[in-house]
């Protein structure tokens, strides 16, 4: 072997061993750079839990409305509504909207559908610290779900429909037998004065002086802030909330279209109709739009 022969293979072995050091030390960069990143994910394990701790409270707050708060100061409810509680912990500088918005998440009850109740009706602008809200405070809310309203509404509105058609397929109400044995007795001497043609609010006092169907005397009083209709007689009183009434029937009476003769439908049938004569004409669409509910919407 010739001098420039040793040169040559000295000089790929010197290049061979230089490459075996720099993978090595790649190797060896690479493998230090794998222990910082264990090192460092060793040390963050506790922040990795604190992770899947909030995650579990975005998750919680799907079903019981919790929110990751960090840092702010929290107050411990007890949410009432439908004969159900809920436990809800909620910032106490929460306004009342907000806490309207969690009530949403916890009973699916739109705010809008709410009244929330505690020491009154909550405003919704001051925060729960403002209206002095403590731990463990009761929050009571009232109100229906859209499904629950419709699920109300629907029926009553068919059978007003199926009742006025039926209406259009009979004889006047006034003209038929059950109805002419009341009428014929007369209007009654003590019946409240009627306007004919013009519409009133309804009377601060009982509307009197009116037969029933079995020609007795009979008085209505509407107890607004109950939501419930009073039908007094001689014998009793029966306190019939507007809610059950599915439908109110009227019809002038023939030769006194001033007084109307009409129907408080308090079961699925024409059978629960209780009927009421010589009402006064003024006072018969707000006496529907009462108990029909059309006067407020909650």
């Amino acid at each position: 072997m010739n001098n420039f022969d040793c040169c040559e293979k000295l000089l790929h072995s010197i290049q061979y061993r230089g490459e075996e050091v720099i993978m090595d030390t790649e190797a060896k960069q690479k493998e230090a750079e794998q222990l910082c990143g264990d090192a460092e994910g060793g040390d963050a394990e506790p922040t990795t839990g604190t992770d899947v701790g909030d995650a579990t409270t975005q998750d919680s707050s799907i079903s019981n409305g919790d929110d990751a708060d960090d840092g702010q100061e929290m107050v411990d409810l007890k949410i009432i509504w439908n004969k159900n509680k809920y436990d809800l912990k909620i910032p106490v500088d929460n306004t009342g909207a907000q806490l309207k918005e969690r009530i949403h998440s916890l009973t699916g009850l739109p705010p809008a559908m709410q009244k929330v109740m505690y020491k009154g009706l909550l405003p919704e602008d001051k925060t729960l610290r403002e209206i002095k809200i403590t731990n463990g405070a009761k929050i009571m809310v009232v109100g229906s779900t859209i499904n629950d309203v419709l699920a109300v509404n629907t029926p009553k509105e068919v059978i007003q429909q199926e009742v006025k058609a039926e209406e259009n397929k009979k004889e006047p109400l006034c003209r038929q037998k059950q109805h002419r044995k009341v009428l014929d007795k007369g209007k009654p001497d003590d019946i409240m004065a009627s306007v004919k043609g013009t519409k009133e609010r309804l009377p601060t006092v009982p509307l009197s002086g009116m037969f029933n169907k079995s020609g007795g005397k009979v008085r209505l009083t509407f107890k607004l802030e109950q939501d419930q209709l009073w039908i007094g007689t001689k014998e009793r009183t029966e306190k019939v909330p507007m809610g059950s009434i599915k439908n109110v029937v009227t019809e002038p009476i023939e030769g006194h279209e001033d007084y109307y003769m009409m129907a408080f439908q308090l079961g699925p049938t024409e059978a629960s109709q209780y009927w009421v004569y010589w009402v006064p004409a003024q006072f018969v669409d707000a006496i529907k739009d009462t108990v029909l509910g059309k006067w407020q919407y909650f």
